[in-house]
């Protein structure tokens, strides 16, 4: 009897020795290959609240969180400047990056993250992760997301797809900030 409990004992712990390299191996597939670099890149860099509480706006203007943009932690969409905050707690901008709209876009106005996924086919054939969906027009799932090949290509004008495109290392950055019911405002 202790042969065979002993036997038994021994797969189990085998299988889940496996089980957990397995998920070790796939975390670390996944993992951003600037992840040790450990200096802020200009456009990433937070904005820290200036004496008084007020924001303190990046150094270049053209970065500048845009006004009317709504208040309180969202990700706030520029169609007009292709380009996306993150906006944490007391109005300070925790990232922003460029992104490639696809050719449907959302009417500006305020939005909640409705859906997520992890890696999907996008709408134009090309393999997408980090998935944010907030809104559709017309049929047309809009929502965040970067290829997995780190392509940010035009999107084929004769297609009417929602993918907003973005670099991985931004893609990232979206999924961990964006859960389900994240405000997302869109601004013209």
């Amino acid at each position: 009897m202790a042969r065979s409990s002993s036997g038994f004992v021994a797969g189990l712990t085998a299988a889940a020795v496996a089980a957990v390299a397995f998920l070790a191996y796939q975390a670390s597939a996944n993992v951003p290959a600037d992840l040790s670099d450990t200096s802020p890149a200009p456009a990433a860099s937070p904005s820290a609240p200036a004496p008084g509480g007020v924001p303190k706006q990046p150094a270049d203007p053209a970065l500048a969180l845009p006004k009317q943009s709504g208040t309180g932690v969202r990700v706030v969409y520029s169609l007009g400047e292709r380009r996306v905050w993150l906006v944490g707690e007391q109005d300070t901008v925790t990232r922003t990056f460029p992104v490639m709209p696809s050719t449907v876009n959302p009417a500006p106005g305020t939005y909640a993250v409705t859906s997520r996924s992890g890696t999907v086919p996008g709408s134009d054939g090309v393999q997408i992760e980090h998935v944010v969906r907030f809104t559709s027009v017309d049929g047309v799932t809009i929502g965040f997301s970067a290829a997995v090949d780190g392509s940010m290509a035009s999107p084929d004008p004769t297609r009417r797809t929602g993918g907003i495109r973005m670099q991985r290392v931004d893609g990232n950055a979206m999924w961990t900030f964006a859960t389900v019911n994240s405000k997302v405002v869109v601004v013209p």
